[in-house]
């Protein structure tokens, strides 16, 4: 008797870390619809603290250097998933980031397989060398962004045949980002951990903690607020950039407002926080390639307040699913805020359910699957059969 063959649908993921980002959660909900579709899933990485969930999810982790940019390391691990991928017999690598692509790309190289590369980033180049250290996630038989403005980017940076160029925006658990999903005692346990008072306002800005997140515009924008009959929240991990968050608790201090702002660090349940907020805001003060918080403070029917900048101008409709602002200016940033604040019950449902549709039609987990295994499928079946 000889065993079954394996199914065509054997992926490997590579991905430097699988903390908890964008990119890092699409990689593990991707393992597991291919896993849920019969196929076998494998990510190389470095670990993190999604490691467990993809594990749970059905997908084999292959640890090794894999955000390393040294060249002879890539050179290593580029031997070493070629050897996953012929023992395996993988019919395709899809990089999800630069260093661990050149990688994946020599592997499929050496092995030929399909290359598939998804843009989850705006990668700039400031010089030739840079730009080609970038085009690698260009060179794929497929490439995805994870929005049209990243599309736009990619054409704009580099030569890619548009029948190769795919827009998947990014998913959410619309499961778990359910209002009526999370209980009472979630909400209820978040609001304990951050100490907040009962009867104000909360307004919650959910990233991490880096500079291009916008939380010194955030903090300058409630400091120019006549009206402080609030708390505000700045939720998410410093990635041990301590010197940043040291000056955003200086400019929390010298504008006044360290009785009212809270940075607690990393929430593991992001659902509940987003519910024990009043106000979501995204104050990017550079382009979001996607921006999730923006779109998973949708589905929980909360007013985002966002800059106008990147993806977001897609992923929110100002004035009907949340509120848009001139990136980077602080007044008007307060001036959105206020107005959402004022917002009536009526208009906040209104907004809430406009929000949600919004969401549910286009950024589900569902929807961005779906979409990524159709392209894995059709790159498979027009390859010629070697049996």
């Amino acid at each position: 008797m000889t065993s079954a063959k394996p199914s065509p649908l054997a992926v490997l993921q590579v991905i430097p870390e699988l903390d908890a980002g964008g990119a890092e959660r699409t990689t593990v909900d991707v393992a597991r619809a291919v896993v849920a579709a019969g196929g076998r899933a494998w990510i190389a990485t470095e670990g993190g603290r999604l490691a467990g969930e993809a594990e749970d999810a059905g997908a084999t982790l292959v640890i090794g250097p894999y955000a390393s940019k040294n060249p002879l390391t890539i050179w290593r691990n580029a031997a070493a998933l070629a050897d996953l991928i012929r023992r395996e017999n993988i019919a395709i690598i899809h990089a999800r980031s630069r260093a661990p692509a050149w990688s994946a790309y020599l592997a499929a190289r050496r092995t030929g397989i399909i290359y598939v590369a998804t843009y989850h980033g705006i990668y700039n180049a400031k010089s030739r060398v840079k730009r080609y250290y970038n085009a690698i996630m260009a060179r794929g038989d497929a490439v995805i962004a994870n929005s049209q403005y990243t599309a736009d980017h990619v054409l704009a940076e580099h030569k890619v045949d548009k029948e190769k160029l795919h827009v998947i925006p990014r998913g959410i658990d619309i499961k778990a980002f359910t209002p009526e999903n999370v209980s009472p005692d979630r909400i209820a346990d978040i609001r304990k951990q951050w100490s907040l008072k009962e009867g104000k306002p909360v307004i919650v800005l959910p990233n991490r903690l880096t500079r291009w997140k916008g939380q010194l515009l955030f903090v300058e924008a409630l400091a120019k607020l006549a009206d402080r009959n609030f708390e505000a929240v700045m939720i998410g991990d410093a990635q041990e950039r301590d010197a940043y968050v040291d000056e955003l608790l200086a400019s929390v201090d010298r504008l006044g407002l360290s009785q009212i702002v809270r940075i607690p660090g990393h929430c593991r349940d992001m659902p509940a926080a987003m519910l024990a907020a009043d106000i979501i805001v995204a104050p990017s003060i550079e382009p979001e390639a996607f921006g999730r918080a923006a779109v998973e403070a949708q589905a929980m029917g909360r007013p985002v307040v966002a800059s106008r900048l990147g993806a977001q101008t897609e992923t929110i409709a100002d004035g009907v699913t949340g509120f848009l602002f001139d990136a980077g200016d602080a007044d008007a940033f307060a001036k959105s805020i206020a107005q959402a604040l004022a917002m009536t019950a009526d208009q906040r449902q209104t907004m809430a359910s406009a929000a949600r549709d919004r969401v549910l039609k286009s950024y589900t987990v569902d929807a961005m699957c779906t979409a990524t295994l159709g392209i894995y499928r059709d790159l498979i079946s027009a390859r010629p059969n070697t049996d």
